[in-house]
């Protein structure tokens, strides 16, 4: 008896998304572990957290498709790519990198509501609310950094962004959870 209830093509878009997640974790890792090769220690620890929670969006799409009767297939991870070259590219590198994941969760999305697999719709839609969150993350970081001075940013400026990154919430504050009383 088959019990797979997922298309051909959703078990491999969420397969393929399963990797893709875990390939952004090696992208926060690998950034993490250059921002504390360099001393910014608060950074390391902030980036290290997302590492965490893009290896839990991994297990998320993991335990879906065995949850729909589906086939996992784990396939090998690309490489993080290159180092920054400086916080400011770091947090360029990481916005870029969640709007790319944002692209591909919607593909998803899509894909899910031209199949009518309400399941799956369903299911994305915490990823959708979640890169919505991530790309506000990724703009807050890119904003702290402006502020900072950007690609010239002084000594002072980074070691005040670090301390402030090391006790930075994972969350950022979505539009939708606004307020009158809490803006």
């Amino acid at each position: 008896m088959n019990t797979n209830r997922l298309s051909d093509s959703l078990a491999k878009a969420l397969n393929d998304q399963m990797t893709n997640e875990a390939h952004n974790a090696q992208i926060y890792l690998s950034y993490a572990a250059w921002a504390s090769d360099k001393g910014y220690d608060g950074i390391a620890n902030f980036l290290f957290r997302h590492s965490n929670e893009e290896r839990n969006h991994m297990m998320k799409f993991l335990e879906y498709i065995l949850k729909r009767g589906g086939k996992v297939v784990v396939t090998a991870i690309p490489e993080p790519g290159p180092d920054p070259k400086s916080v400011n590219d770091c947090f360029e590198k990481v916005f870029t990198s969640e709007v790319e994941n944002t692209t591909r969760i919607y593909n998803i999305v899509d894909m899910s509501l031209q199949q009518k697999d309400w399941a799956t719709w369903n299911f994305m839609q915490w990823f959708v609310k979640e890169q919505t969150e991530e790309e506000t993350m990724a703009l807050d970081l890119l904003g702290k950094i402006k502020k900072a001075g950007g690609a010239n940013a002084n000594d002072d400026a980074l070691y005040n962004l670090d301390k402030d990154l090391g006790t930075t919430p994972d969350d950022a504050v979505l539009a939708q959870d606004t307020t009158v009383e809490n803006p």
